[in-house]
């Protein structure tokens, strides 16, 4: 069981004792990521995200830091995504002192030279021309343009080349200051030590961040009256394609039924489109469908590669299964597998020290609330056949679907067309 703890600064500490792991993860979260930029300095967080890893007054580069923590086998990290970052290090839990400093120091300490951001901008323009050289990942950074255009929840997490170049340090050590403050900041430490130690180890390392009024985020602007499409253009062998539609943020109580009908329709090996799309036709390597919940906006989207002629025939299948599964009811037997899978999935995820961690500290940073495993799996119990159904009739509408798709297309006007006259 979690122990939760909010100083008077406003941070708050999860501490999560295991007894079955000789490990222990920290892990520091901050409610900041790319929704809560503006355009001129768009990629400014995951900048940051790199930059607090570049030296300390105490540990001057990078080799520094990473020494430290090499010699003790730890592993180590960090991210960022639209809503939250994080930075963690995983290791033996004699170590935990050593975990505390290090990431302690790279968040109060960082140095932030110029000559660092010079180059560490070049990394990252290489790490772009990574995301648009694969295109099965970079279609969904398009299918999330497609769904919110220009605003913060559409733009790329790493930003453009155009916009990064003009991030000054100034905008960096600005944005650090008034998005790392108390109130904004979870600290979720996981692994197998007691809830004492870890606490009074946590105030003592991580207790002096100040306490300002952590920032607000634009809200997202939904409006979507007719099928949409975006194409990007490029010479490929494979299409690769995101076809779906509106749906839930994670504040709403019919999500566990969107993640129930995300696991029918291509959640499993065993599920409607994997057998239909693989294992019948072989038109897909890969095949899935999955449900995404911010805390302002969410969607299902069913994420596939084929054979670029295929592009038209895979996308009627996935189609007719959307109305499928509004217009018919699920069987018992079909609703009971999903949802062990759905539990069973819950508790075997969480098997390891980082994974207690993300789980309790993602949830807080985002929700300012941790709700169990065990409350998760009653709520997913109590998802029906007709609750199944009400769900997909609200969200699978033809005036609610959006496909994104790369490949070696010169317009978007035959898949508009088949969007347009599939009628769910």
């Amino acid at each position: 069981m979690f122990k939760k703890t909010t100083l008077n600064n406003g941070l708050r500490i999860v501490v999560t004792p295991l007894q079955n792991t000789r490990a222990v993860t920290v892990l520091v979260l901050i409610g900041t990521g790319s929704k809560y930029e503006v355009k001129r300095i768009n990629g400014i967080s995951h900048l940051l995200e790199h930059m607090i890893f570049k030296g300390t007054k105490k540990r001057p580069n990078t080799l520094d830091i990473a020494k430290e923590l090499d010699r003790v086998g730890g592993i180590y990290n960090a991210f960022t995504g639209k809503e939250f970052m994080g930075f963690w290090v995983k290791l033996d839990a004699k170590h935990f002192d050593l975990s505390c400093d290090v990431v302690s120091d790279m968040i109060f300490n960082s140095l932030f030279q110029s000559k660092e951001l010079a180059r560490e901008k070049k990394v990252i323009f290489e790490e772009i021309n990574m995301i648009k050289d694969n295109p099965q990942g970079y279609v969904l950074d398009l299918w999330e343009e497609l769904l919110y255009g220009d605003q913060p929840a559409g733009w790329m997490i790493s930003g453009s080349k155009e916009t990064l170049e003009k991030v000054s340090r100034r905008d960096v050590i600005d944005y650090f200051k008034s998005h790392f403050v108390a109130g904004n900041v979870v600290i979720s430490i996981a692994g197998n030590l007691s809830a004492e130690k870890a606490l009074e180890t946590a105030k003592r390392f991580f207790g002096k961040f100040k306490r300002f009024q952590k920032p607000a985020k634009r809200s997202v602007v939904e409006k979507q009256t007719t099928p949409q499409v975006l194409v990007h253009t490029k010479k490929t062998d494979q299409a690769h394609l995101c076809l779906g539609v509106r749906a839930f943020d994670m504040f709403d109580k019919r999500r566990h039924a969107l993640d129930l009908i995300a696991g029918i329709l291509g959640g499993v090996m065993s599920s409607r489109l994997f057998i239909k799309i693989r294992e019948q036709r072989g038109l897909a390597y890969y095949v899935r469908t999955m449900p995404e919940h911010y805390t302002d906006s969410g969607y299902l989207v069913t994420h596939a590669g084929v054979d670029t002629k295929k592009l038209p025939e895979v996308l009627e299948i996935i189609l007719r299964e959307y109305k499928d599964i509004k217009d018919k009811k699920v069987s018992k037997e079909e609703l009971t597998k999903i949802k062990d899978n759905a539990k069973g999935h819950l508790y075997l995820g969480l098997e390891t020290s980082d994974a207690w961690a993300s789980y309790n500290g993602i949830q807080e940073i985002l929700r300012g609330e941790i709700s169990t495993p065990e409350k998760e799996c009653l709520k997913i119990d109590k998802i029906t056949q007709e609750d199944i159904m009400k769900v997909a009739e609200e969200i699978f509408q033809s005036r609610r679907l959006n496909l994104a798709a790369t490949g070696p297309f010169k317009d978007k006007k035959q898949f508009q067309s088949i969007l347009k006259k599939f009628e769910l």
